[in-house]
């Protein structure tokens, strides 16, 4: 049965290796590495469908792994997310690819070594192997930032984020070794066990490393004072690489700290409180003032991310007060910012796939004129991220902010709300300016052809079924995704099978 927990990764590793090999043959279309890569990520998707919902919590093949990888219904859940993640990216960028001759069938390869590597960390019980999954995903995303070798932007994204996340993947392997240093292992769970049976100890080392490793986390989600090659690498990869990394890559990361805070740090983690809460405020207001001075579209959404990293956070610091109301709000919000993040980025690179760069607010100018349906799905989009009721951001927004009312984190679930105000500035402007102008800008705009635009409307109406459901007595809600973020968060305190 354990070749079960682990057959999507399984999946999307043989993918990748098929893809880099049939990139050597000569004379291949990018249609049909696309087909190929959407058939290994639909055959990885059904396999983790299989356990989704599932209570349980299994070593994998503890005697070959050493519990280095473990299965539970947060990795499943996540994984599934992680692969939906590939799957969007590669329907709503499918115009995208198809239009730049510098693709190539190893960036399919490197989309899927991205996806394993971002579910082996969310499968990972181990700090050395946390870290290893990890890199193969930043790789992976590093080359894809900068693909395309006759771009010097894109280069040069590529290099900076290469060298920062190089940089603060060093402090990663320092806390490890501090932690173990402490407690004598690297294993998930025995530290949690050695920190419990020592809290009146010195425990310093472990406090030092662990905070180490949250350093990484806090560069990979973009919080404050990490943040700044953000906007740069963001504006420098391609739409589609940036929208899969503003919405995917989250995935993994938070999911990885919910793991490391519930199971192994929960016990120092009152030592930390003060740090998160004054990293969450100014990730919140600096991401805030980012956004809002931006005039490309691009940047606004990049440093929009940033402010959700902050919303996020705020969740996070109250684990230790409501855990379960703030770790399934944080999964929940997970999946809200998912769906607009990839829908937002993907309508722009359907966009912009004609060469008609589409990117300043200015350039949207009339745009409800020359496209009435991209600008109501673009506005759907713009509400639910900026929490407006009825889409599923509000919903998201809703459960962040209340549990950290619960928690008796007033300051934060204020400034979270006054964030939330003043976002409704930058993503409203935008819809302003395609409603309330009356002369377009631009040339025709793009035809609506294709699979790409269907499916960005899916995720659109996705969002609003988030939002509405639960308000409408003949439309099903979305308590089935509270339902699985409960079982995910009970699984992480499931005894091993």
């Amino acid at each position: 049965m354990e070749i079960l927990y682990i057959l999507p990764v399984i999946i999307l590793g043989i993918g990748g290796i098929s893809l880099m090999i049939l990139s050597g043959i000569k004379n291949i279309k990018i249609k049909t590495y696309a087909y190929f890569t959407m058939g290994f990520l639909a055959l990885s998707a059904s396999a983790s469908l299989l356990n989704l919902g599932k209570l349980y919590s299994y070593k994998l093949y503890p005697s070959i792994f050493h519990n280095m990888f473990i299965a539970d219904s947060l990795s499943s859940y996540l994984v599934l997310l992680l692969i939906s993640g590939g799957i969007f990216t590669m329907l709503v960028g499918k115009h995208y690819f198809e239009r730049r001759d510098y693709f190539r069938g190893e960036f399919f390869a490197l989309l899927l070594f991205a996806i394993f590597g971002m579910s082996m960390l969310v499968h990972s019980n181990e700090l050395i192997t946390a870290f290893i999954s990890l890199e193969v995903a930043s790789l992976s995303l590093y080359v894809m930032t900068g693909f395309n070798r006759a771009n010097n932007r894109r280069i040069e994204a590529a290099f900076k984020y290469m060298v920062l996340g190089a940089f603060a993947g060093s402090f990663f392997l320092l806390g490890a070794l501090l932690i173990y240093a402490q407690s004598g292992t690297t294993i998930l769970g025995n530290i949690g066990i050695y920190l419990s049976s020592h809290q009146t100890g010195n425990l310093s080392l472990a406090e030092l490393g662990g905070m180490a490793v949250v350093m990484l986390v806090f560069f990979k989600v973009s919080a404050f004072p990490f943040q700044s090659w953000t906007l740069d690498v963001y504006e420098g990869a391609p739409l589609p690489v940036a929208g899969f990394m503003a919405a995917t890559f989250k995935i993994a990361i938070f999911g990885f700290l919910l793991r490391v805070i519930v199971v192994d740090f929960d016990t120092i983690f009152y030592n930390w409180h003060k740090l998160f809460y004054w990293v969450t405020i100014l990730t919140i207001i600096y991401g805030s003032f980012l956004a809002t001075i931006q005039k490309s579209i691009k940047r606004m959404l990049a440093a929009s991310s940033i402010v959700h990293t902050g919303y996020m956070l705020i969740a996070i610091s109250s684990i230790q007060q409501v855990g379960v109301k703030a770790t399934t709000s944080v999964i929940f919000y997970l999946v809200a910012y998912f769906l607009s993040a990839i829908g937002s980025f993907g309508l722009l690179s359907y966009i912009t796939s004609d060469e008609r760069l589409r990117i300043t607010y200015d350039d949207f100018k009339g745009f409800a004129k020359s496209h009435p349906y991209m600008a109501a799905v673009m506005s759907v989009f713009m509400f639910s991220l900026a929490g407006i009721p009825g889409t599923m951001g509000f919903i998201g927004k809703f459960y962040i902010f209340s549990s950290a009312i619960e928690a008796h984190n007033y300051i934060l679930a204020l400034i979270g709300i006054l964030a939330t105000f003043i976002s409704i500035y930058y993503y409203f402007k935008l819809i302003a300016v395609m409603y309330f102008y009356d002369e377009p800008t631009m040339a025709q705009s793009a035809k609506l052809q294709g699979l790409s635009p269907k499916v960005i409307a899916f995720v659109a109406l996705l969002l609003l079924w988030g939002g509405l459901g639960s308000n409408i007595l003949f439309i099903p809600g979305v308590d089935f995704l509270i339902n699985l973020a409960q079982t995910s968060y009970d699984s992480l305190l499931l005894p091993f099978r």
